[in-house]
């Protein structure tokens, strides 16, 4: 039997925590699926088709990890995937409120969706998309805390 996980996520951009959950996950499960949420209410940096190239960039080694995107609901997905298991980073106490909160609504929609949480490593427990579009965007170097991809992709966007 395959256990086929999906990573849900924005992913603008993708950060070295994020890659950290990923390989965390990569030897953890069979299949990981990196779903990247279009997001249209969200206004972000990257197109759906730029994130999605960035991780693909990013994980060309894992053989086991795929990338796609998506619109629409996450449950709607993962039953197109055939995956019933979710795999989240936890960084705050926060963090864990708004993903408790998802994943009760994920379980009304989908009984048989179950979520996975992983913390990220001691060193990127402070990291986010967020931060890292904030530093950039006011010219203060992410180097240390995005893949190679993502750094030069900032620098040109920006």
């Amino acid at each position: 039997m395959t256990t086929r996980v999906i990573y849900p996520g924005t992913f603008d951009p993708i950060t070295n925590g994020h890659l950290d959950i990923i390989k965390r996950s990569a030897v953890m499960f069979d299949e990981i699926i990196i779903a990247v949420a279009a997001s249209p209410s969200k206004k972000t940096l990257f197109t759906l088709e730029e994130r999605v190239q960035l991780i693909e960039v990013t994980i060309k080694d894992l053989t086991n990890v795929t990338v796609q995107g998506f619109s629409g609901l996450l449950v709607d997905f993962a039953q197109q995937q055939q995956a019933n298991l979710l795999v989240r980073g936890l960084r705050t106490t926060v963090d864990f409120e708004y993903e408790f909160g998802l994943t009760n609504m994920y379980r009304k929609l989908m009984p048989n969706l179950e979520s996975v949480f992983l913390t990220p490593s001691e060193e990127y427990a402070f990291l986010s998309s967020t931060i890292v579009r904030e530093v950039a965007l006011h010219g203060g170097s992410v180097k240390e805390f995005v893949p190679l991809a993502v750094h030069s992709a900032l620098a040109k966007k920006l």
